[in-house]
């Protein structure tokens, strides 16, 4: 089962994931927190340290990893959360060695990896933020990345069983 969790910066998605994701897999097998997070600076680390400490003893293995999830070997497990797909994108679309992708090659690496975390757990939950589409970026940079944000939403919430959108806290059911 693919749940696929959305919402704006600070809406409670995180939270919402992990619990549901805790309380739907019970057994002896671990779950695993992909996470995806380049932490940047100071507010970077404490933001990174925050999630740590809200998801100790709830029984996760933490993998952090940027980008390349498909290069990764996972154990068996009752669970995979991957935190979050808007870090996911930026990591791979730009790297410090090597410069920006195309679009296009930027979302194929991308279903790669959410192929191959479906291909290793009975249970995928995977957290994303809105693309704020409304909004008019103020340069070209943004647009792409909304697009590219934008596309890998449409087609996870194709892949998807369930999708919720949270805000203020609140989950909304969206596709059941």
């Amino acid at each position: 089962m693919i749940h696929v969790i959305t919402g704006g910066s600070g809406s409670g998605k995180s939270s919402y994931g992990e619990d549901w994701i805790l309380e739907k897999a019970k057994g002896d097998l671990p779950l695993l927190y992909l996470a995806t997070m380049i932490p940047q600076g100071e507010e970077g680390r404490q933001r990174v340290e925050r999630h740590r400490r809200l998801r100790e003893g709830k029984g996760f293995s933490t993998i952090e990893c940027p980008r390349q999830l498909a290069k990764l070997s996972f154990p068996k497990n009752r669970g995979i959360l991957l935190e979050c797909v808007s870090n996911l994108a930026a990591n791979t679309w730009y790297e410090e060695k090597t410069g920006y992708l195309s679009e296009e090659e930027t979302i194929r690496r991308i279903r790669e990896d959410l192929y191959c975390l479906r291909e290793h757990t009975p249970l995928l939950v995977v957290i994303t933020n809105e693309t704020a589409q409304d909004l008019l970026p103020s340069c070209e940079e943004m647009q792409i990345y909304q697009r590219i944000l934008g596309r890998v939403n449409q087609y996870l919430g194709g892949l998807a069983e369930k999708v919720t959108e949270v805000a203020a806290g609140i989950p909304i059911p969206v596709k059941m």
